[in-house]
């Protein structure tokens, strides 16, 4: 890539990419920022192009006529999709894994069995493409225990595809949901039951290129649409990062060994390079993390508290990768603590609202804090709310509870209609 005077294109909508377009703009060697399709917020900072994230022929044409240097995917389905393999076939450079390397989060069962022929620990499971035969499988784990036992889409479900079952009627609601209802499609075509495991969980994304490993600040993010845990999974209600027992206890250096690189290895035998971010999400458990899930993109709303964190610049880091140069590369980060409380539509993961005017976005631009689009638009010249998660306030202190007291009094500025935020983010934290 150039050294400077760079196009660069981020596509998506979310509040991930408005954290790594408000991250890239600070790049001194970006000359011009696009996104497609952005939102209200990205647009402040980026031309917006209304294009869907999921329309790669667009997409790619876009990035051709532009001349666009660099495109940083943010979602996970064109991924899935395969747009880095047209927008490599077009000469066109991106930052992303390859359609079969996102095999890693497009199927659970992939996935699975990558993660059992390396030996890496993980939930014990099985998967069925019968829903009967889930049933019965179910079935026989409850006649024989106690346990909750986790039902999984096989493919990608927008963070909404788990479900942690106490009792037989409740995976057979799942079981149902999934592959009978077809509530998330085609991704429900198969099913992942496997074993609860109990623990803290964190995420852990890396920068990858083939088998060289740049990792992040770890991060955790509160999955439950209520306070204390309670309430259906969402996408995500609020994060922070670093996590004090991921840093205090070396998990990350653990898991390097254990997890990341002989995953790599095992996809590299079966001649799969991988190129991009590698999420894995853990459960640390007594005997060590264990393996919950893996992604291949940036976490949401896990970006938004780990790129406030990054010193260097991000421009210079996703062209080692592109490049095959990240063991060239060298990552600083600030020693600061981060904290993001998402603010969400009334009924959210459920059905909700949309059009509704936001207020006080201006007045949350409180210092320590900035505010995130998620799902806003523009409308008649007002902000108004277009998604189910809207918007995501971080905060940068020396402390969780400093940088929690500054998100909330952040959260205080803002009001729509049925606006819903937990309120305890952060709480627990030392």
């Amino acid at each position: 890539m150039k050294s400077e005077g760079l196009k660069v294109l981020i596509v998506g909508g979310g509040g991930r990419e408005h954290a790594l377009a408000w991250k890239i703009a600070k790049s001194s060697r970006v000359a011009k920022l696009f996104a497609a399709p952005g939102n209200a917020g990205i647009s402040r900072i980026a031309e917006c192009a209304d294009i869907k994230a999921v329309d790669i022929g667009a997409l790619a044409g876009f990035a051709h006529s532009r001349e666009i240097d660099l495109t940083v995917v943010g979602p996970e389905s064109p991924l899935i999709a395969g747009i880095v393999d047209e927008f490599q076939a077009r000469r066109l450079t991106i930052f992303g894994p390859n359609a079969e390397a996102a095999r890693l989060e497009g199927s659970k069962a992939f996935a699975k069995e990558i993660l059992q022929g390396a030996g890496v620990p993980t939930a014990a499971s099985e998967t069925f493409i019968d829903s009967d035969a889930a049933v019965r499988y179910a079935q026989k784990h409850f006649a024989d225990s106690d346990r909750p036992i986790v039902v999984k889409a096989d493919g990608e479900a927008a963070g909404k595809g788990v479900f942690i079952c106490e009792r037989p009627q409740e995976c057979l609601h799942a079981i149902k949901t999934i592959m009978i209802d077809k509530a998330f499609g085609k991704s429900g075509d198969r099913v992942v039951v496997e074993e609860y495991l109990e623990g803290e969980e964190a995420t852990l994304m890396a920068f990858v290129s083939g088998e060289a490993i740049v990792p992040m600040a770890s991060s955790q993010d509160y999955k439950r649409a209520y306070d204390a845990d309670q309430g259906p999974n969402t996408g995500g209600l609020g994060c922070f990062a670093p996590v004090p027992r991921v840093e205090r206890d070396g998990i990350w250096g653990r898991a390097l060994d254990t997890i990341v690189r002989p995953t790599l290895h095992a996809l590299k035998e079966r001649g799969i390079n991988y190129q991009g971010i590698l999420y894995t999400g853990v459960i640390l458990t007594d005997d060590g993390p264990k393996v919950l899930e893996f992604n291949c993109r940036f976490g949401d709303p896990e970006t938004q508290v780990v790129l406030p964190l990054m010193e260097s610049d991000l421009v210079d880091v996703l062209e080692a990768v592109v490049e095959n140069k990240l063991d060239e590369a060298s990552v600083r980060w600030y020693n600061e603590k981060a904290l993001c409380v998402v603010v969400a539509s009334g009924g959210y993961p459920g059905e909700y609202q949309t059009g509704l005017p936001i207020e006080g976005l201006e007045d949350a631009a409180v210092e320590g804090a900035m505010v995130f689009h998620a799902g806003t638009a523009k409308r008649d010249g007002c902000v108004v709310t277009s998604g189910g998660r809207v918007l995501g306030i971080t905060a940068i202190a020396g402390s969780y509870r400093d940088a929690a007291d500054t998100a909330y009094r952040a959260v205080s500025k803002i009001n729509f209609r049925k606006m819903h935020f937990r309120k305890d983010i952060g709480a627990r934290l030392p």
